[in-house]
């Protein structure tokens, strides 16, 4: 079969018309935003520790959008218009799963211009009053810890960590954290009164100041509770 040069010129004219238009969707608009809470608090968590998950009705059978929840405790991302499922995995998250017939439970929300959310969870502990001061070459902390689930569903702590970082992402791995220390549950005499120390770091470029925050383990839990990052001047 013959192709005349007319013929080929229109149907690359076309093919790149019809590129030119696939390239040319408008990308998504409406933020959707808000915060993980317990009772309206923030529920801080590690550094791209904890995510959720976003299905989008209408559009065939498509896999999940997974969403990183920040470390203190908000997320917000860009979504078309338009019905999703958001599901929080049974394995994420400082809190009991939320789940309906052994698979984790669902909640629908409608996007149409911007939407702000807050999600509600059951924590197994809260960090309460945590003070972190600089004095003598150390970081220090002090907090309780507040039991929140209790009964058959209770869980213990394992451990509770101070870290302190240069930067302001803190928490658990080597970019995370330039000093930390740790005490086991086992050996927390008061949850009301738990105090924690660490040496701040020496830095090859010197500054006046870390960041840090407490992390605790709950026994069987993956994902640590954290408090919100602090600013640390000395």
């Amino acid at each position: 079969m013959k192709f005349t040069t007319s013929y080929i010129l229109v149907l690359a004219i076309g093919t790149l018309l019809f590129s030119c238009k696939k390239d040319n969707y408008e990308p998504p608009k409406s933020t959707f935003s808000g915060r993980v809470v317990y009772q309206g608090e923030p529920i801080a968590v590690g550094h791209n520790q904890v995510s959720f998950e976003l299905y989008q009705y209408g559009f065939g059978k498509v896999g999940a959008m997974g969403h990183t929840i920040a470390q203190d405790g908000s997320f917000s991302t860009l979504l078309f218009d338009g019905e999703y499922k958001l599901v929080i995995p049974t394995a994420q998250g400082p809190w009991v799963p939320k789940a309906a017939n052994g698979k984790p439970d669902s909640l629908n929300i409608t996007i149409s211009g911007s939407k702000q959310m807050d999600i509600e969870v059951m924590p197994y502990y809260m960090i309460r009053t945590p003070q972190l001061a600089a004095a003598s070459g150390k970081v220090n902390a002090t907090f309780r810890l507040e039991q929140i689930v209790t009964g058959a569903s209770a869980k213990a702590v394992e451990n509770v960590t101070l870290y302190v970082n240069k930067t302001a992402y803190v928490g658990e791995g080597a970019d995370y954290n330039d000093g930390t220390t740790t005490i086991a549950g086992g050996a927390i005499t008061d949850m009301n009164n738990i105090v924690l120390s660490v040496n701040i770091p020496t830095y090859a470029v010197p500054q006046n100041y870390v960041y840090a925050r407490v992390g605790v383990k709950i026994a069987g839990v993956e994902d640590r509770l954290f408090s919100q990052v602090v600013k640390v001047t000395y």
